[in-house]
Protein backbone atom coordinates (compact mmCIF):
# COMPACT_ATOMS: atom_id res chain seq x y z
CA UNK A 1 0.00 0.00 0.00
CA UNK A 2 0.95 3.41 -0.87
CA UNK A 3 0.64 5.89 1.88
CA UNK A 4 0.51 9.89 1.67
CA UNK A 5 2.48 12.00 3.95
CA UNK A 6 -0.32 14.66 4.78
CA UNK A 7 -2.76 12.77 7.04
CA UNK A 8 -4.84 13.85 10.64
CA UNK A 9 -5.93 11.54 13.30
CA UNK A 10 -7.64 12.47 16.78
CA UNK A 11 -9.01 10.06 19.54
CA UNK A 12 -10.38 11.30 22.73
CA UNK A 13 -9.96 7.90 25.89
CA UNK A 14 -11.93 8.93 29.10
CA UNK A 15 -11.21 6.38 32.21
CA UNK A 16 -9.70 6.31 35.20
CA UNK A 17 -10.27 9.57 36.20
CA UNK A 18 -8.90 11.19 33.08
CA UNK A 19 -9.60 12.47 29.48
CA UNK A 20 -6.33 12.36 27.41
CA UNK A 21 -7.02 13.44 23.75
CA UNK A 22 -4.66 13.05 20.96
CA UNK A 23 -4.29 14.98 17.74
CA UNK A 24 -1.95 13.95 15.10
CA UNK A 25 -1.41 15.74 11.66
CA UNK A 26 1.38 16.01 9.20
CA UNK A 27 2.82 17.67 6.14
CA UNK A 28 5.67 16.38 3.68
CA UNK A 29 9.06 16.45 4.83
CA UNK A 30 12.40 14.25 3.86
CA UNK A 31 12.50 12.63 7.26
CA UNK A 32 10.46 11.93 10.14
CA UNK A 33 10.39 15.12 12.21
CA UNK A 34 7.99 14.20 15.14
CA UNK A 35 6.99 16.75 17.36
CA UNK A 36 5.93 16.44 20.57
CA UNK A 37 3.11 18.66 22.41
CA UNK A 38 1.90 17.79 26.18
CA UNK A 39 1.51 18.31 29.60
CA UNK A 40 4.79 18.18 31.60
CA UNK A 41 3.55 15.24 33.57
CA UNK A 42 3.79 13.05 30.21
CA UNK A 43 7.42 14.11 29.78
CA UNK A 44 8.28 10.86 31.19
CA UNK A 45 6.74 9.03 28.41
CA UNK A 46 8.32 10.93 25.73
CA UNK A 47 10.69 8.05 25.00
CA UNK A 48 7.86 5.39 24.56
CA UNK A 49 5.37 7.85 22.95
CA UNK A 50 7.56 8.10 20.15
CA UNK A 51 8.51 4.53 19.65
CA UNK A 52 5.32 3.93 19.44
CA UNK A 53 4.68 6.25 16.75
CA UNK A 54 7.52 5.15 14.32
CA UNK A 55 5.87 1.96 14.12
CA UNK A 56 3.22 3.28 12.03
CA UNK A 57 5.34 6.28 10.80
CA UNK A 58 8.39 6.68 9.07
CA UNK A 59 8.43 10.08 7.09
CA UNK A 60 6.81 13.32 7.45
CA UNK A 61 6.78 16.27 9.70
CA UNK A 62 4.40 14.91 12.60
CA UNK A 63 3.28 16.96 14.50
CA UNK A 64 1.39 15.22 17.90
CA UNK A 65 -1.04 16.93 20.53
CA UNK A 66 -1.29 15.53 23.72
CA UNK A 67 -3.89 17.23 26.82
CA UNK A 68 -5.05 15.77 29.61
CA UNK A 69 -8.09 16.62 32.24
CA UNK A 70 -8.51 15.15 35.62
CA UNK A 71 -11.74 14.72 35.76
CA UNK A 72 -11.93 13.42 39.77
CA UNK A 73 -12.39 14.93 42.46
CA UNK A 74 -9.17 16.25 43.71
CA UNK A 75 -7.05 13.95 45.05
CA UNK A 76 -5.51 14.26 48.60
CA UNK A 77 -4.30 11.93 51.23
CA UNK A 78 -3.39 11.99 55.23
CA UNK A 79 0.08 10.81 56.00
CA UNK A 80 0.64 9.74 60.01
CA UNK A 81 4.40 10.09 60.91
CA UNK A 82 4.79 7.67 63.72
CA UNK A 83 8.44 8.27 64.30
CA UNK A 84 7.54 11.97 64.88
CA UNK A 85 4.86 11.08 67.10
CA UNK A 86 6.87 9.14 69.42
CA UNK A 87 8.83 12.13 70.06
CA UNK A 88 6.12 14.08 70.97
CA UNK A 89 5.32 11.51 73.63
CA UNK A 90 8.54 10.99 74.89
CA UNK A 91 8.49 15.13 75.39
CA UNK A 92 5.41 14.89 77.03
CA UNK A 93 6.26 12.15 79.09
CA UNK A 94 9.43 13.80 80.44
CA UNK A 95 7.52 17.06 81.07
CA UNK A 96 4.65 15.01 82.77
CA UNK A 97 8.16 13.86 85.40
CA UNK A 98 9.78 16.96 85.16
CA UNK A 99 7.05 19.05 86.31
CA UNK A 100 4.52 16.81 88.40
CA UNK A 101 1.71 17.34 85.87
CA UNK A 102 -0.92 14.66 84.48
CA UNK A 103 -0.08 13.46 81.08
CA UNK A 104 -3.29 14.51 79.68
CA UNK A 105 -2.78 14.29 75.99
CA UNK A 106 -5.40 12.35 73.86
CA UNK A 107 -4.89 11.21 69.99
CA UNK A 108 -6.71 14.44 69.01
CA UNK A 109 -3.96 16.27 71.16
CA UNK A 110 -1.19 14.59 69.42
CA UNK A 111 -2.84 14.55 66.04
CA UNK A 112 -2.58 18.27 66.72
CA UNK A 113 0.78 18.45 66.44
CA UNK A 114 3.03 20.15 63.72
CA UNK A 115 4.38 17.51 60.87
CA UNK A 116 2.32 14.66 63.03
CA UNK A 117 -0.83 14.14 60.04
CA UNK A 118 0.14 15.64 57.15
CA UNK A 119 -2.22 16.32 54.27
CA UNK A 120 -0.89 15.75 50.37
CA UNK A 121 -2.00 15.20 46.97
CA UNK A 122 -1.70 11.55 45.78
CA UNK A 123 0.64 10.43 43.21
CA UNK A 124 -1.20 9.53 39.93
CA UNK A 125 -0.03 5.96 38.79
CA UNK A 126 1.90 6.25 36.14
CA UNK A 127 0.85 2.94 35.01
CA UNK A 128 -2.57 3.59 34.72
CA UNK A 129 -1.46 7.08 33.21
CA UNK A 130 0.64 5.20 30.00
CA UNK A 131 -2.03 2.36 29.40
CA UNK A 132 -4.67 5.37 28.81
CA UNK A 133 -2.03 7.17 26.54
CA UNK A 134 -1.35 4.33 25.02
CA UNK A 135 -4.45 3.57 23.97
CA UNK A 136 -5.41 7.16 22.72
CA UNK A 137 -1.66 7.26 20.62
CA UNK A 138 -2.97 3.52 19.19
CA UNK A 139 -6.47 4.93 18.35
CA UNK A 140 -5.41 8.28 16.71
CA UNK A 141 -2.29 6.65 15.21
CA UNK A 142 -4.63 4.41 13.54
CA UNK A 143 -6.84 6.88 12.01
CA UNK A 144 -4.26 8.95 11.22
CA UNK A 145 -2.76 5.69 9.06
CA UNK A 146 -6.00 5.39 7.38
CA UNK A 147 -5.83 8.38 6.00
CA UNK A 148 -2.78 8.42 4.62
CA UNK A 149 -3.65 5.30 3.00
CA UNK A 150 -6.81 6.40 1.53
CA UNK A 151 -4.87 9.86 -0.10
CA UNK A 152 -1.77 7.14 -1.05
CA UNK A 153 -4.91 5.07 -2.99
CA UNK A 154 -5.54 8.39 -4.91
CA UNK A 155 -2.29 9.53 -5.73
CA UNK A 156 -1.00 6.21 -6.71
CA UNK A 157 -4.25 6.06 -9.06
CA UNK A 158 -3.62 9.58 -10.37
CA UNK A 159 0.72 8.84 -11.31
CA UNK A 160 -0.65 5.46 -13.11
CA UNK A 161 -2.48 7.73 -14.96
CA UNK A 162 0.24 10.14 -15.69
CA UNK A 163 2.97 7.19 -16.21
CA UNK A 164 0.83 5.61 -19.15
CA UNK A 165 0.36 9.13 -20.69
CA UNK A 166 4.17 9.11 -20.95
CA UNK A 167 4.42 5.98 -22.31
CA UNK A 168 2.21 7.54 -25.15
CA UNK A 169 4.58 10.51 -25.40
CA UNK A 170 7.52 8.13 -25.53
CA UNK A 171 5.74 5.83 -28.39
CA UNK A 172 5.21 8.92 -30.62
CA UNK A 173 9.04 10.03 -30.80
CA UNK A 174 9.97 6.34 -31.37
CA UNK A 175 7.83 6.36 -34.41
CA UNK A 176 8.40 10.40 -35.69
CA UNK A 177 12.38 9.67 -35.31
CA UNK A 178 12.60 7.58 -38.47
CA UNK A 179 10.51 10.15 -40.22
CA UNK A 180 12.72 12.63 -38.93
CA UNK A 181 15.83 11.18 -40.92
CA UNK A 182 14.06 10.42 -44.12
CA UNK A 183 13.04 14.29 -43.69
CA UNK A 184 16.88 15.64 -43.44
CA UNK A 185 17.75 13.16 -46.51
CA UNK A 186 15.05 14.35 -48.31
CA UNK A 187 16.02 18.35 -47.76
CA UNK A 188 19.79 17.48 -48.35
CA UNK A 189 19.41 15.48 -51.74
CA UNK A 190 17.05 18.82 -52.85
CA UNK A 191 19.86 21.35 -51.76
CA UNK A 192 22.57 19.70 -53.20
CA UNK A 193 20.57 18.86 -56.79
CA UNK A 194 20.04 23.22 -56.15
CA UNK A 195 23.89 23.72 -56.02
CA UNK A 196 24.74 21.65 -58.57
CA UNK A 197 22.34 22.29 -60.98
CA UNK A 198 22.10 18.80 -62.39
CA UNK A 199 20.97 15.30 -61.13
CA UNK A 200 24.42 13.89 -60.29
CA UNK A 201 24.45 13.58 -56.81
CA UNK A 202 26.87 11.45 -54.91
CA UNK A 203 25.18 9.13 -53.14
CA UNK A 204 28.03 7.84 -50.95
CA UNK A 205 28.54 11.36 -49.78
CA UNK A 206 24.58 11.92 -49.20
CA UNK A 207 24.87 8.07 -47.17
CA UNK A 208 27.58 9.44 -44.90
CA UNK A 209 25.62 13.05 -44.46
CA UNK A 210 22.49 11.20 -43.50
CA UNK A 211 24.49 8.96 -41.05
CA UNK A 212 26.06 11.41 -39.62
CA UNK A 213 22.60 13.65 -38.81
CA UNK A 214 21.09 10.22 -37.55
CA UNK A 215 23.50 9.43 -34.65
CA UNK A 216 23.38 13.03 -33.43
CA UNK A 217 19.47 12.95 -33.19
CA UNK A 218 19.28 9.30 -32.72
CA UNK A 219 17.40 9.32 -29.04
CA UNK A 220 16.87 5.30 -29.47
CA UNK A 221 19.01 5.14 -25.85
CA UNK A 222 16.99 7.42 -24.10
CA UNK A 223 13.41 6.58 -24.51
CA UNK A 224 14.57 2.58 -24.21
CA UNK A 225 16.08 4.19 -21.29
CA UNK A 226 12.43 5.92 -20.28
CA UNK A 227 10.46 3.83 -20.86
CA UNK A 228 12.46 1.02 -18.62
CA UNK A 229 11.86 4.22 -15.66
CA UNK A 230 8.41 4.53 -16.39
CA UNK A 231 8.19 0.71 -15.56
CA UNK A 232 10.29 0.95 -12.94
CA UNK A 233 8.19 3.87 -11.14
CA UNK A 234 5.14 0.84 -12.24
CA UNK A 235 6.60 -1.72 -10.52
CA UNK A 236 7.50 0.29 -7.35
CA UNK A 237 4.16 1.72 -6.72
CA UNK A 238 2.71 -1.85 -7.33
CA UNK A 239 4.97 -3.31 -4.89
CA UNK A 240 4.17 -0.18 -2.47
CA UNK A 241 5.77 0.09 0.95
CA UNK A 242 8.02 2.95 1.59
CA UNK A 243 8.86 3.52 -2.19
CA UNK A 244 9.28 7.84 -1.71
CA UNK A 245 12.68 8.37 -1.94
CA UNK A 246 12.97 5.40 -4.12
CA UNK A 247 10.11 7.22 -6.91
CA UNK A 248 11.92 10.38 -6.26
CA UNK A 249 15.41 9.04 -7.97
CA UNK A 250 13.48 7.50 -10.22
CA UNK A 251 11.85 10.46 -11.28
CA UNK A 252 14.73 12.44 -11.67
CA UNK A 253 16.45 9.71 -13.83
CA UNK A 254 13.53 10.18 -15.82
CA UNK A 255 13.93 13.69 -16.36
CA UNK A 256 17.57 13.59 -17.45
CA UNK A 257 16.26 11.73 -19.79
CA UNK A 258 13.70 14.00 -21.24
CA UNK A 259 16.18 16.09 -21.58
CA UNK A 260 18.99 14.78 -23.17
CA UNK A 261 15.90 13.89 -26.01
CA UNK A 262 15.07 17.54 -25.98
CA UNK A 263 18.79 18.95 -26.49
CA UNK A 264 19.34 16.12 -29.18
CA UNK A 265 16.19 16.64 -31.37
CA UNK A 266 15.83 19.20 -33.88
CA UNK A 267 12.11 18.72 -35.32
CA UNK A 268 9.15 20.58 -33.67
CA UNK A 269 6.86 17.38 -33.37
CA UNK A 270 9.37 16.19 -31.28
CA UNK A 271 10.37 19.00 -29.17
CA UNK A 272 7.01 19.58 -28.34
CA UNK A 273 6.21 16.22 -27.12
CA UNK A 274 9.61 16.18 -25.18
CA UNK A 275 8.82 19.31 -23.25
CA UNK A 276 5.25 17.55 -22.85
CA UNK A 277 7.23 14.74 -20.97
CA UNK A 278 9.54 16.84 -18.84
CA UNK A 279 6.07 18.60 -17.90
CA UNK A 280 4.10 15.39 -17.13
CA UNK A 281 7.70 14.86 -14.88
CA UNK A 282 7.47 17.28 -13.09
CA UNK A 283 3.89 16.76 -12.02
CA UNK A 284 5.10 13.33 -11.22
CA UNK A 285 8.07 14.47 -9.00
CA UNK A 286 5.37 16.91 -7.47
CA UNK A 287 2.96 14.37 -6.35
CA UNK A 288 6.05 12.31 -5.26
CA UNK A 289 6.84 14.62 -2.40
CA UNK A 290 3.51 13.17 -0.89
CA UNK A 291 4.52 9.94 -0.73
CA UNK A 292 5.82 8.49 2.67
Amino acid sequence: MIKSMTGFGRCEVAKGGFRITVEIKSVNHRYLDLGLKMPKKFNLFETAIREQLKKDIQRGKVDVFITCEDLAEEKVSLTFNRTLAREYMDIFSDMEKEFGLPMDVTVSVLSRCPEVVTMGQSEEDEEELWQILSEALGKAAAQFVEQRLSEGARLKEDLFAKLEGMLDGVAFIEERSPETVKQYREKLESKVRELLEDNSVDEGRILTEVTIFSDKICVDEETVRLKSHIQAMKEALAAGGNVGRKLDFIAQEMNREANTILSKCSDLEISKKAIDLKTEIEKVREQIQNIE
